[in-house]
């Protein structure tokens, strides 16, 4: 069932934006004259097809869901050759240059413009999240040396304010991958304000394994534990844990948020521990002893209370659009440099990755709500455009660098030097891909 769920939830985030990519090549196609011939989901053999409008275009679905493409009226192909005169003038290859720029380019553009459309959406709908509250940290990581506090909040970094933890994440991210001192504006748990710097040298790049937050020791604010319930029959019941209690320790040693306690609990399966409960206006001690889940760890069969101080971070209309395009600016910038630094050896092979890794984080943010699920289908939306853009024969990037190279001598590119391009654009593509799954399947077995 859970793959069945990860399946599902892949085609519903891959497919729309493969479709919204092609047809923004079909639309600008049309818009400058040019017929077509088919509107193709998916590659390879067509498995199902059908024919519609004046130029009887045929609306296909292929064999392989990866992708999809829009064949034109094209004379370099005897498959698509004008059979007609009267069809010449609509013939891909003899519209001007720059209208076979407008026609690749809407494909990556119609990328960029429903990621915008996306996150103004979720922008104006609004999304609770964790608030920029730290929690204590160890004095070692750069945060604490830098002279941040468990119980800070940051409300700005380099000058950009922060409204929630994604918007921290985020600048955070771009200061590290930018290689730039992280100035934060901070306010502190008594209220004073005050400024902080975390030096470029301490932040590690962002990478599939590698958590730039907590790197730094920079994790969200987690209260004290809690009990909401306690499950009936269960380690805590048996211990006597009641609805409000405040668990502040075990053992003579305190805890300083929610998650030291179930840290405690899971490294004690069958083993008493004596914690130290704030009820009311009283102190108590109860002996506690989880019991053994399947995996070997200790369970105390208790809810705790929403430990994690949240915020609403919401935009008026004209505000969210304005957001939603800077983010998709900032991550588009973001998403080349990284793909600079992968080809200059700056970063790791690693960061490349495929399918697999983009249907477990569509099944994950699926099972998380909806406005989640539209938020990672937006961040696809702009990879998609990225990697679209990329100069590489067989993409759209590498047919306007084709065409970028006819503008400058003035005649296309040779029509041997186009072929053998294709063969090694394909052979290209082949081997990135084949890197993507082998860093899918390494990170995960």
């Amino acid at each position: 069932m859970g793959f069945l769920y990860t399946a599902v939830a892949f085609l519903l985030a891959l497919g729309p934006l493969i479709i919204f990519h092609e047809l923004g090549h079909y639309w600008v196609a049309r818009a400058c004259g040019v017929k077509v011939l088919r509107f193709s989901v998916g590659m390879g053999k067509v498995v199902w097809s059908r024919r519609f409008g004046p130029d009887r275009t045929e609306w296909a679905v292929s064999a392989l869901p990866l992708g999809g493409y829009v064949q034109f009226l094209d004379s370099r192909d005897p498959a698509t050759a004008p059979a007609d005169e009267k069809d010449l003038a609509r013939d891909f290859t003899r519209q001007s240059v720059w209208k076979r720029i407008a026609i690749v380019a809407a494909g990556p553009v119609a990328n960029f413009l429903l990621a915008i459309a996306l996150f103004a959406a979720l922008f104006m709908h609004g999304a609770e999240e964790p608030a920029t509250k730290l929690r204590p940290m160890a004095a070692d990581t750069p945060a604490y040396v830098a002279g941040l506090r468990g119980g800070d909040s940051i409300t700005a970094v380099n000058g950009e304010p922060v409204a929630g933890w994604s918007d921290l994440r985020w600048r955070m991210m771009g200061a590290a991958v930018d290689r730039l001192d992280a100035r934060v504006d901070v306010r502190a748990a008594n209220g004073s304000q005050y400024a902080a710097t975390i030096p470029a040298s301490a932040m590690k790049e962002p990478g599939p394994d590698e958590d730039v937050m907590a790197a730094l020791g920079m994790e969200v604010w987690v209260g004290m534990p809690q009990v909401e319930k306690a499950v009936e029959g269960g380690a805590g019941a048996r211990a006597g844990l009641q609805p409000g209690d405040v668990v502040l320790g075990a053992d003579g040693k305190p805890f300083a948020h929610a998650a030291d306690f179930v840290q405690a609990v899971r490294a004690a399966p069958g083993r008493a521990m004596q914690l130290q409960v704030r009820r009311g206006g009283r102190t108590l001690a109860l002996a506690l002893t989880p019991e053994k889940d399947a995996q070997g760890q200790g369970l105390a069969s208790v809810q705790l209370a929403p430990a994690i101080e949240r915020v609403t971070v919401q935009a008026g209309p004209v505000e969210a659009v304005v957001k939603g395009a800077r983010r998709t600016w900032e991550m588009t910038a973001l998403t080349f440099k990284m793909i600079g630094k992968i080809v200059t050896g700056q970063a790791s092979l690693k960061n490349i990755t495929g399918p697999i890794a983009i249907a477990d984080y569509a099944g994950q943010t699926a099972r998380l709500g909806l406005a989640t699920f539209l938020g990672f289908i937006a961040v696809v939306s702009v990879s998609l455009g990225v990697m679209n853009l990329l100069p590489i024969p067989m993409l759209d990037g590498g047919h306007l660098l084709y065409y970028s190279l006819e503008v400058l001598t003035g005649r296309p590119l040779p029509e041997r030097v186009h072929a053998l391009a294709q063969r090694a654009g394909v052979a290209l593509l082949f081997m990135l891909m084949a890197l993507a799954i082998f860093n899918d399947l390494s990170q995960r077995l």
